[in-house]
């Protein structure tokens, strides 16, 4: 798990910042896991998605004077195939919302975060799960 959410996103970001230019964006997705462990065995997770919130705001100190801006989105629960739905159905009832989000919902934030009206949001970590976390 380190070396996919921790040592990835810092590999791929170094490699997207030799070809970017002043105003870019960086948009990581974490977990709202880095906030909230609802689950016992979700530890070492929970250090890989809280370390990338971390990561996240330095990168923000460190790359705002190039004007480019670094922000996290940390989904809840999304309906997915990676996870079986044995597992939304355990979920479900414990969204405030009813329903688990969709990858679109989340894909809107992302795009969201890389437009121009976004440029003043950086070094933040936004949570979009349906109040699970709430």
């Amino acid at each position: 798990m380190i070396d996919v959410n921790v040592r990835g996103v810092f590999i791929g970001v170094q490699a997207a910042l030799a070809h970017m230019g002043m105003g870019g964006r960086i948009v990581n997705i974490g977990s709202m896991v880095a906030d909230v462990v609802r689950f016992p065995t979700s530890s070492v997770y929970a250090l890989t998605k809280g370390a990338l919130a971390a990561f996240t705001r330095g990168l923000a100190h460190d790359l705002g004077p190039r004007g480019i801006t670094v922000n996290n989105v940390q989904p809840g629960p999304t309906v997915t195939d990676i996870v079986s739905a044995e597992v939304h159905e355990m979920l479900r009832p414990m969204m405030p919302i009813g329903r688990l989000g969709q990858d679109r919902e989340v894909a809107a934030l992302v795009a969201w975060l890389c437009r121009e009206e976004a440029a003043f949001v950086n070094g933040a970590s936004i949570t979009a799960d349906g109040g699970f976390s709430a």
